[in-house]
C-alpha cells in the first residue's frame, strides 16, 4: 500500500466505550479515494436495515482525503456522513477549516461513531487512539463557547474542535456541525444526529505530518496548481475580494436570485445586502483563509452592535435576506452569527423561515400558533432574529419551524410551499432561469444543493466554458460531468471553489502525487461515476422514490412573474430522461445491472 494511504479507520462505539483501528484494502481506497467515496462506501456497509436517523444505530462518519492536510491548494477539506434527519436519506456534508487537516495529520481517514453515550460526552482524537470524556459541563454551550472552554481544558488556544450548539442538542432536523467557530459540516442534519448520540464535540490536535511517496514531485505540482488558482479571474480576484457575495449583484442580475420564497426572481433591495455593501458598510474586517488555501474567501465581520464572526456568504446572506424579502445586512449578519453560534444550516433556516412566512400571510398558520412570537411576514427583520434563535433553542414555535419546510408546509396543507427537493430547501438559484442547475437539483443524491453540480459556473459564469442558461440541449452531459467530478473533487479532500480555476487534468495531477497511485483520467472519473451510483443504490435502499428526481410546482408550473426571465419555468421533463440514459439507468431511474458491474458495483 502507498505509504500515504495507511487506510486507517477509528471505530467508536459510545454506547459500550470500546474503541478499535480497522485497516482498508488499497483497492477500497483507489476505487473510492477518500472523504466522500470512502464515507458512502463504509457508510453503505452499515446502514442495510435502514435505522431511524436519530437512533443510536445510525452510524455517524468523518472522511478526511488524501489530499487534506497536505500543502494542495484548499487541502483542509473533510465530509461528514450519515443517515439525515431531514430527508431519510444519505447525508454527506463538507467543511473546511482546519479540523479535517488536523485529523488526517493524526493518521485517520475516517472516523466512524456508532451507538450512544448515556451522557454528554466528547472524544478526543490522537495518532494513537481516541479518549472519550465527560461533557456535561459542556452540554447547553454554544459553539463558541464549547471551543473555548474545551480549549481552555487543553491549555491550547490551537486544539481544533469540530461541535454541535443547542440545536444539534435539540435535534433540529437541519442542525450542522461547527469547526473553529465558523466552518460548517453545513446541510442535511448531521448536528442533529450527532446530537443524538449525545456527542459534543470532537477534538484533535496533530504533531506530525501527511506523508507522501514523492514529496519533491507533489510540491511542485502544488506550485503549479497555485499559480493558476492565484492568476485566474475567479479565485484570484473576485472571491478574494467579494467572497461569495460577488455572486449578489450577477445571480439577481440575471433575474434567477430567489425572492420572497422563490415568487420572483430579483431583489428590489440588492444594493443592500451585496458584497460590496459588506465592505461599504465597513462590516467587513478582513480575509480568512481556511487550509493551504490561497483564495481567502472568508469574511471577518463586525456589526454595529458590536457582534462579530465570520460572513454572511452568499448563500446565507441570501436565505436570511431575499428569501424572506429583508434587505437589513446588519440583522441578516446577526442572524448568520446566531446559526453560528446555535449550530445551524443557515440555508435550511432561512428558507424555512420563507416558507412560514408565506404560509402565514396566506392565512394557513393562525397567530395564536405563535405562543407570543412576533408574526413572520415577509421584510421582517424581528422575525428573523427572533425565530432563528427560537429554532435553535426549540422553544415555542421555533421547535416546529426546526423540523424544516418539507414538514412544516405538509402539517399545514400546503406541501407546495416548501421549495425543497427530497425534503432539503433549495439554495440561491431559481431554476427557472437556469436551466442545467434544474437538473442538477432534481437529480441530486441529498436533495436541494448546488454543490453536487455547480451548473452556474458554465451557465452564468463562462467556466470552463459559456452555456446559454436556457438551453436544454446537452445540458445533461454537463450535469452527469460536473457530478462526477464534484465526486472526486469532495473525495479528495479540496474545496470545490478550485474548480473555477482547475481542470480534470489538475485533480488527476494532485492524486496521482499525493497518492502514489497511478490514476488516468479516465479512471478517474470513473470513481466519481462510481461514488454518485453508490450514493443512488443508497438512497434507494434507504426509501427513496426515483420520482423524487423533481422540483416544486413553482419552479414547473409558474411562469417567472417578471424580469429577465419572465414567463420561464423549469423544463426538467426535456432533460432527465436523456440523463437517466447517459447515467446507464433504465427509464424508471434505477442503475441497470449492466453499468453496475462495469463500476464494480454489482
Amino acid at each position: 500500500m502507498s505509504e500515504t494511504r495507511m487506510g486507517r479507520i477509528l471505530k467508536i462505539d459510545l454506547t459500550s466505550g470500546s474503541i478499535e483501528v480497522q485497516t482498508l484494502s488499497e483497492d477500497i481506497l483507489r476505487n473510492f479515494i477518500g472523504g466522500r467515496g470512502l464515507g458512502t462506501y463504509l457508510l453503505g456497509g452499515m446502514l442495510d436495515s435502514g435505522p431511524a436517523p436519530l437512533s443510536p444505530e445510525n452510524p455517524l462518519i468523518f472522511a478526511t482525503g488524501p489530499l487534506t492536510g497536505t500543502p494542495a491548494p484548499t487541502g483542509g477539506r473533510y465530509m461528514v456522513l450519515c443517515r439525515s434527519p431531514l430527508t431519510g436519506l444519505l447525508a454527506c456534508s463538507n467543511s473546511g477549516g482546519s479540523f479535517g487537516a488536523e485529523l488526517r495529520k493524526a493518521g485517520w481517514d475516517a472516523v466512524v461513531f456508532q451507538g450512544k453515550s448515556e451522557h454528554p460526552v466528547y472524544v478526543h482524537i490522537t495518532g494513537d487512539g481516541a479518549e472519550i470524556r465527560p461533557a456535561e459541563r459542556l452540554w447547553g454551550l454554544d459553539t463558541h463557547e464549547t471551543t473555548d472552554a474545551i480549549r481552555q481544558e487543553f491549555d491550547d488556544s490551537r486544539m481544533k474542535i469540530a461541535c454541535i450548539g443547542p440545536a444539534g442538542e435539540n435535534m433540529v432536523r437541519f442542525a450542522c456541525i461547527i469547526n473553529e467557530k465558523s466552518r460548517a459540516a453545513g446541510r442535511s442534519g448531521v448536528g442533529a444526529v450527532m446530537g443524538s448520540k449525545n456527542l459534543k464535540a470532537v477534538v484533535t490536535r496533530a504533531v506530525g505530518q501527511v506523508d507522501v511517496p514523492d514529496a519533491d514531485r507533489f510540491m511542485g505540482i502544488i506550485r503549479q496548481k497555485m499559480e493558476i488558482l492565484k492568476n485566474d479571474g475567479v479565485t484570484g480576484e473576485a472571491l478574494p475580494a467579494l467572497g461569495t457575495k460577488v455572486l449578489d449583484n450577477i445571480i439577481n442580475g440575471i433575474g434567477a436570485y430567489p425572492t420572497r420564497n422563490f415568487q420572483k426572481g430579483q431583489f428590489e433591495g440588492i444594493s443592500e445586502v451585496t458584497g460590496e455593501a459588506l465592505g461599504a458598510k465597513g462590516y467587513l474586517k478582513k480575509n480568512k483563509a481556511c487550509y493551504s488555501c490561497p483564495i481567502r474567501c472568508g469574511r471577518v465581520t463586525e456589526v454595529p452592535t458590536g457582534n462579530k464572526g465570520e460572513g454572511p456568504e452568499y448563500e446565507s446572506g441570501w436565505a436570511m435576506g431575499a428569501c424572506m424579502g429583508i434587505n437589513d445586512l446588519s440583522a441578516i449578519t446577526e442572524a448568520n452569527y446566531l446559526c453560528n453560534r446555535l449550530g445551524m444550516d443557515t440555508i435550511s433556516c432561512g428558507v424555512t423561515l420563507a416558507c412560514a412566512m408565506e404560509l402565514y400571510e396566506k392565512g394557513l398558520i393562525e397567530k395564536e400558533e405563535l405562543e407570543g412570537g412576533p408574526e413572520p411576514r415577509f421584510g421582517s427583520t424581528e422575525s428573523l432574529v427572533f425565530y432563528t434563535r427560537a429554532i435553535g433553542m426549540g422553544q415555542g414555535f421555533g421547535a416546529r419551524l426546526g423540523q424544516g419546510s418539507a414538514r412544516l408546509a405538509r402539517h399545514y396543507g400546503a406541501p407546495e410551499l416548501s421549495m425543497s427537493v427530497k425534503g432539503q430547501e433549495l439554495p440561491a438559484y431559481d431554476p427557472r432561469g437556469v436551466q442545467g442547475q434544474a437538473l442538477a437539483y432534481a437529480t441530486s443524491n441529498r436533495g436541494g444543493c448546488h454543490v453536487r453540480a455547480y451548473l452556474i459556473a458554465p451557465e452564468v459564469l463562462g467556466v470552463p466554458e459559456k452555456l446559454d442558461p436556457q438551453v436544454t440541449e446537452g445540458k445533461a452531459e454537463w450535469v452527469k460531468i460536473f457530478q462526477d467530478l464534484t465526486a472526486v473533487i469532495d473525495s479528495s479532500g479540496l474545496c470545490l471553489f478550485s474548480s473555477f480555476a482547475l481542470g480534470a487534468e489538475d485533480y488527476r495531477d494532485l492524486l496521482e502525487a499525493g497518492t502514489g497511485f497511478d490514476y488516468s483520467l479516465e479512471e478517474m472519473m470513473k470513481c466519481g461515476e462510481r461514488i454518485w451510483n453508490l450514493e443512488r443504490l443508497l438512497n434507494l435502499r434507504l426509501g427513496m422514490d426515483p420520482a423524487d428526481d423533481t422540483l416544486p410546482a413553482r419552479m414547473l408550473e409558474e411562469q417567472m412573474p417578471e424580469g429577465p426571465q419572465k414567463g420561464k419555468v423549469a423544463r426538467l421533463r426535456e432533460m432527465l430522461p436523456e440523463y437517466y440514459s447517459l447515467r446507464g439507468w433504465d427509464s424508471r431511474g434505477i442503475p441497470m445491472e449492466n453499468t453496475l458491474a462495469d463500476l464494480g458495483l454489482a
